[in-house]
Parts: structure tokens; sequence; C-alpha cells
């Protein structure tokens, strides 16, 4: 009997993660060979990819255009290697406005599919869950809230609760992470996630860098972690006539320069951002995914995000929620401080964190916050919840 076949796809970086993980788990369960679209995590997983979520990964809406011809060919490839494999269900996660088109490819060829990873309509453009009900066989949502909503739309939904909860640790004990990057434990350190692409770490990280300054004025002995995903690398040029100095972070080719002010103690910490979170007193993140992980370590929180003109006017149109970082989503009320686009300044930022840092009753507010969000999130065993429900399918069809 040959092989059975199952197509996976993810194309952003958590999805690529929870995807292996899934796909791990299956091989396992099932002996099934898996193929499709996805990164390092599902190539070191043993996924055989046929497309790299690299070359379509995109930031905002002005980047979705100039890769248009690219997500053709990558769409036309996906449809393509099922037609030939005839894989016996399709596991699309996350990245929906992509992975609905491959969904529609599947039905043609009555291919079963699977929403690994529930798409956030009930947010923006909820008019879509139609989409989900007519084209995918089965959701799994992440967040408690969500199952109501797409059971009200008609779709057949299950709560595994979110991946996060398993993945999310520290490497290594705080004393050992100070020392080993030479950081005072006594003294209080903040983190600053400018986010996992190099378009949001342009958008986000010189007003957190500003903020920073402003931070370490009033509290000079504040050291600063700059924490950057894997793949990015940096270094700092410190003129030594100069209050002053230059951080430079690469990734790949391509080089970005962002004027680092005089008087912040930055240290620059890649490939270990739940290291930097869980160690830090307070957290300036970008939103997205981030901001669930430092939910989960338990740090207090800024979450900021700017964004270009034209997407900002597309997101306040289409945006349907009273808040826009995922913990007061999940809270359902606002926990965390939330500065988008004309409130994201430096002044807003750096008063933020310094009520967390010397306000005790505002410190452990939100940290009762984060406490109920955590909670929220459900128990551990989110991928070994999806795999038993995909398993199932695969043993009904």
């Amino acid at each position: 009997m040959s092989q059975t076949q199952i197509l996976i796809s993810a194309g952003e970086a958590s999805g690529d993660l929870y995807a292996s993980r899934l796909a791990a788990e299956l091989m396992r369960r099932t002996g099934a060979h898996f193929f499709g679209m996805g990164g390092e995590h599902m190539r070191a997983a043993g996924v055989e990819l046929v497309a790299n979520s690299a070359d379509v990964t995109v930031s905002g809406f002005n980047e979705v255009w100039g890769k248009m011809a690219v997500l053709h060919r990558v769409l036309w490839r996906l449809k393509r290697e099922a037609r030939e494999r005839k894989p016996k269900l399709a596991v699309l996660t996350d990245f929906p406005s992509f992975h609905i088109r491959v969904a529609r490819r599947m039905n043609w060829q009555h291919i079963p599919c699977v929403c690994f990873v529930a798409p956030q309509f009930w947010a923006w453009r909820p008019w879509r869950v139609k989409l989900l009900r007519e084209r995918y066989a089965r959701a799994l949502c992440i967040f408690p809230f969500e199952l109501d909503f797409y059971r009200k739309a008609g779709v057949e939904t299950s709560f595994i609760g979110h991946p996060l909860v398993d993945i999310v640790r520290p490497s290594l004990p705080r004393a050992e992470f100070f020392s080993r990057f030479g950081l005072d434990a006594s003294q209080p350190l903040v983190a600053l996630l400018p986010g996992s692409r190099m378009s949001e770490i342009r958008h986000n990280l010189p007003v957190m860098l500003e903020a920073s300054q402003q931070i370490a004025q009033r509290h000079e002995r504040t050291q600063f972690a700059l924490a950057l995903a894997a793949g990015f690398t940096a270094r700092i040029i410190s003129p030594a006539e100069s209050s002053e100095g230059t951080l430079i972070i690469q990734s790949g080719e391509t080089d970005q320069g962002f004027r680092l002010p005089g008087g912040v103690d930055l240290h620059v910490v890649p490939g270990m951002t739940y290291d930097v979170v869980g160690a830090a007193s307070a957290a300036i993140v970008a939103s997205g995914t981030a901001t669930v992980e430092t939910a989960l370590l338990g740090t207090p929180m800024v979450v900021v995000y700017k964004v270009a003109r034209f997407t900002e006017l597309l997101l306040r149109a289409l945006v349907k929620t009273p808040h826009f970082a995922m913990p007061n989503l999940i809270a359902g009320r606002r926990v965390v401080p939330e500065l988008f686009q004309q409130d994201c300044t430096a002044p807003r930022i750096s008063e933020e964190v310094l009520r967390i840092m010397d306000s005790p009753e505002a410190r452990q507010e939100m940290l009762q916050g984060l406490a109920e969000v955590r909670g929220k999130l459900g128990p551990g065993g989110a991928i070994e919840r999806a795999a038993d429900i995909i398993a199932g399918m695969l043993e009904s069809i």
C-alpha cells in the first residue's frame, strides 16, 4: 500500500512553528508523508517543502501588490503538487487570505481541508467567514471566544487551545542569562521587541529607541535588550566623539541603520526572545504573536504598532474590535496599554513603561490581568488535540 500523502502549508514564522509540531505528531501517529509550503521548522520536522514560506510572507497591504506574481506561482505549484500526489487531506495553517485560495483549489480536486489556527475574521472582514464555511471541512481555533463566532456562522469548529502554551519557556535561568550577556541582575531590564520582519522593525524600532532614551533619563541604571528574531544579526557603532551611535541590523543581504540615542545601555540578543522577555522588568512589544508570548511569560508590557499610512487607513476601515492588542482581545478588556500610529510616540511609550516600573499598584494590576489572559489560552496540549481531530478525519476519509 502506498504511503498516505498530506499537504500541509504555513506562510508565516508562527505558523511554520505550529505546523512543524503538528506534522511531527501526525507522522508519529500515522506514518503519513507531508509535503507543502513552510520554513525551516517544517523542514527540520521532515516535511518535504515544495515552496518556501519566506517567498510569500508580507507585512502590510502595500507589500501584497509587489508579491502578487510570486503568490500566484506558489498557489499554482501547490495545486499542481496536489493533483500529482493526491493527498487525503490538506492542513492549511493561518495565513488566511492565501490559504482560502489554496482551499478553493483543493476543493476542485475533492481534497478536504482543515483550517489549523482559524483566522481572526471576528476582528476584521467578518463577512469572509462564509468562505471558511464553504471551503473547509473543519476549523481549529486557538482562542476560546472564537468558538461561538464560528459555530454561529455554520463553521464546523473545535477549540484546541493555543500552541504557544507548551512552547513559551526561557532556555536559561535568569541569573545565567544576565551573566552571559553582561547584564546587571540588580538593575531593571526593559525588553524591546520591534517585530519579526524588517519592515516592522523599520516602523517600530526608531520610536522604541527614542522612548528608551527618555526612560534612561529617569532611571539611569536601566538596561535595554533588543530581542531579534532568528535570521537577524546586529552590531552597534559608537564613535568615541559622539554620545550617539548607530545600530546596524542585517537580514540576509539587507542592512538597515538606526540612530542609537545617547545614554541608552542597549544589548542585542538575537534568537533568544523568551529569555529576554522572561528576564525583563517590562517590555515594549510590537503588536502580534509576540504579545501573546509576553503574556505567557508574565512580563508587563506596552503594545505598540506603526504602519504605513495606506495600511493604517485600511485597518481603521476594516477592523471591528475595540482593541488591537491580542492580550486585550483575549481578556475582553484593557489589560495592557496599546499605542497605535499617532499615539505611538516616545513620550507616551516611556510614560507607560515608567508607570509599570514605578507604581507597584499598576504593576500588580497588570500582572493579574496577564494571569487572566494566560488562563483563557487553555491548558497545554493544543498540538495533540489538533492531531486527535485530524487523525480521526483521516480514518473516516
